[in-house]
C-alpha cells in the first residue's frame, strides 16, 4: 500500500488535548467532533488538509491522555498517515487499533519540512521525500499489523477475519 500526500510539520510532546481539545468531547458526532483537530496550534489546520495528507511531527507524539478521540480526528480528517520520531505509547496503540496508519522515523521526522510532498510505501516502509528528493528507512509494520490497517482498524479486522 502506497499513499502520498502533502506534510503538515508540527513539533515536539504534541499532546491529545491539541490534537483534540478536550473541551469538544462532548461531541457525539465524529464529522462535527473531527472539524476541531488541531485547531490549539494550527488553526487552519481542517480548512486546509486535503484527503491523503500527512502528519509530520518529532518526538512523543500523542502524549497525554489515552483518549482514542485523537488519532480518530486525524483519519476522519482523511490524514494518511502520522510520521514521528517517537509516539505515546498509548496513541500508538489507539492508531492502530482505529487504522491510522503511523511510522516512527527520525531520520524523517527531521528532514520532512511543512508543505512537502512525500510517499509511503508501507510495505517497505520506504518514506520519500519527494519534494526534496530523498528517501528514509522506517521499520515496515509486519503483516498482522498490516491488515489491521488495511482493514480500518481492529474491530473491522477481527470481522474480516470471522472473530
Amino acid at each position: 500500500m502506497v499513499v502520498k500526500g502533502r506534510v503538515f510539520k508540527y513539533g515536539d510532546n504534541v499532546d491529545t488535548d491539541v490534537i483534540i481539545p478536550a473541551r469538544y468531547l462532548n461531541i457525539a458526532d465524529v464529522k462535527e467532533l473531527s472539524s476541531h483537530a488541531m485547531e490549539d496550534i494550527d488553526t487552519e489546520f481542517v480548512k486546509k488538509v486535503q484527503p491523503g495528507d500527512i502528519v509530520v511531527a518529532t518526538r512523543n507524539f500523542g502524549c497525554g491522555s489515552s483518549r482514542e478521540h485523537a488519532p480518530l480526528v486525524l483519519r476522519e480528517n482523511q490524514v494518511s498517515c502520522v510520521i514521528a520520531t517517537s509516539f505515546a505509547r498509548i496513541f500508538y496503540r489507539n492508531a492502530i487499533n482505529i487504522g491510522l496508519p503511523i511510522l516512527e522515523c527520525e531520520e524523517a521526522a527531521n528532514a520532512i519540512q511543512a508543505g512537502d510532498t512525500v510517499s509511503i510505501d508501507f510495505d517497505t516502509g520506504v518514506i520519500t521525500n519527494e519534494t526534496k528528493g530523498e528517501t528514509y528507512q522506517a521499520a515496515a509494520f509486519p503483516p498482522f499489523i498490516q491488515s489491521i490497517v488495511k482493514a480500518g482498524g481492529l474491530l473491522k479486522s477481527l470481522r474480516e477475519r470471522g472473530e
